[in-house]
């Protein structure tokens, strides 16, 4: 829940790639990824979904503005979301 970067454009290539061939039904059309940053440079993003095959966008969102008080606080924070999806380490 940062600036939009670079590499956050392969990192969902490869999460769609893994959807498309694990999750996906043969009537279903392909996924889309829309990665939502809190803030974003046009031209960054532009180069960095350039010559990508999945339908990618980088949109900015600002989740304090939109929902009231007492939603805000309860749902994770950012950190508590990166622990619960980092990947396991190698071996466990």
């Amino acid at each position: 829940m940062g600036e939009f970067r670079p590499e956050d454009s392969g990192k969902m290539n490869f999460y769609l790639a893994a959807a498309d061939d694990l999750l996906r039904h043969p009537t279903d059309q392909p996924t889309i990824g829309l990665i939502l940053c809190k803030s974003q440079n046009r031209v960054v993003s532009e180069y960095a979904l350039r010559g990508l095959s999945q339908p990618i966008g980088v949109a900015e969102w600002q989740l304090t503005r939109a929902l009231p008080a007492e939603l805000l606080r309860s749902l994770p924070t950012t950190e508590e979301l990166d622990a619960a999806l980092a990947p396991a380490p190698v071996g466990e």
